[in-house]
């Protein structure tokens, strides 16, 4: 009797192991016919279909105990259920569903396989499981639901660090979200990655810092930072102008215009803007002189002639632009203005027909 007992136990045991052992090959089976011939429809309720029955053969691998601890029971889980997530990623909630298994499924696959036998199956449902979480943040901003968007993006950066399109990506959704510091933080992350449009970003951060966040020491420190990569970038040196020219440094303004315009010295805003920043100085000594006393005229001499070579300095620059642009209007103000304050009539009178033929 004990024989017996022992042979069917054996037996049992055996049948069981086997049909476990059935249910991965049947995985396998299904997922040999879904990579021929279902993947590339455009059918989904097929593929689901035909994927959730064949990851129902590894729910009950798993689940018993004789097959559990297979690599192989694993491996076609998280390929099985990471193609579900890729077929179905437009249905948020029922792709988050299949992600969770595939990712479990992999990091269980990957302790198992210590003889590295289901190498390629752990790759694939890792790509996949890539691909489902990136074509769902794709779908989320297409729909403009940025949040959704960005923690798909997001996702997508840690399951791979250097993916410097999931960086931008996230970044673009952060500013649909019109939240600028995970926005920066983004962009700062792929510029560190060596991303070819570097200086863009650069730029669309310290437009940011100014525009939006107003904190022009911010945008002053990204300035620097960008400009110590591309020295050559003029538009980090306008910025910087311009920010200079906002806060009333005129001293600084006055550097980095110099610097603009032998950099492009065909540039009619520059020459008129370094004209201007002369003028500007000569307008404040000016304000200053009134408060001056009649009876120091040492001193007032003095600011007057400091005042008069700031206006001729400034001419060349304006004249400069018009030579440029016959109709920069900016340059043409201010020489209006200087010939006013000269009491210089023909000239005045020249000007001014000038502009009443530009705002005819």
């Amino acid at each position: 009797m004990k024989k017996v007992l022992l042979s069917i136990l054996l037996a049992g045991v055996g049948t069981a192991t086997f049909a476990q052992k059935s249910e991965i090959a049947e995985a396998k089976k299904a997922w040999g016919l879904y990579q021929i011939t279902g993947a590339s429809g455009t059918d989904v309720s097929k593929k689901l279909e035909t994927l959730n029955a064949a990851i129902k053969r590894t729910d009950a691998a798993i689940a018993h105990e004789k097959s559990k601890n297979l690599p192989e029971a694993w491996s076609y889980r998280a390929l099985l259920s990471s193609a579900a997530a890729m077929a179905d990623t437009a249905n948020l909630q029922n792709a988050d569903a299949y992600l969770k298994v595939a990712q479990e499924a992999v990091e269980k696959s990957k302790s198992l396989d210590a003889k590295g036998s289901e190498k390629e199956n752990i790759e694939q449902a890792q790509l996949n499981i890539n691909n489902a979480v990136r074509n769902i943040g794709v779908l989320a901003y297409q729909k403009k639901d940025y949040k959704t968007a960005y923690e798909k993006f997001n996702q997508a950066t840690v399951l791979n660090p250097t993916d410097t399109s999931m960086y931008l990506n996230a970044g673009i959704a952060a500013r649909g979200l019109e939240d600028y510091p995970k926005m920066i933080d983004s962009y700062k992350k792929v510029i560190s990655l060596n991303h070819p449009e570097a200086a863009t970003l650069y730029e669309e951060i310290v437009s940011t810092q100014l525009t939006a966040q107003k904190d022009t020491a911010a945008a002053m420190a990204t300035i620097t930072e960008a400009k110590a990569k591309y020295p050559e970038n003029i538009n980090f040196i306008t910025s910087e102008t311009q920010i200079y020219l906002q806060t009333g440094d005129v001293v600084k303004a006055e550097s980095t215009l110099q610097t603009l315009v032998a950099k492009q010295p065909g540039n009619a805003t520059f020459q008129a803007a370094l004209g201007n920043v002369y003028l500007q100085q000569a307008l404040k000594i000016q304000g200053d002189m009134n408060k001056i006393d009649a009876k120091k005229v040492k001193e007032l001499n003095a600011a007057k002639d400091k005042r008069d070579a700031l206006v001729e300095k400034s001419v060349p620059f304006f004249n400069k632009a018009l030579e440029i642009d016959p109709k920069n209007v900016g340059a043409l103000e201010n020489l209006k203005t200087i010939y006013t304050f000269k009491n210089d009539t023909k000239n005045y009178n020249d000007v001014k027909a000038r502009l009443d033929a530009i705002q005819k």
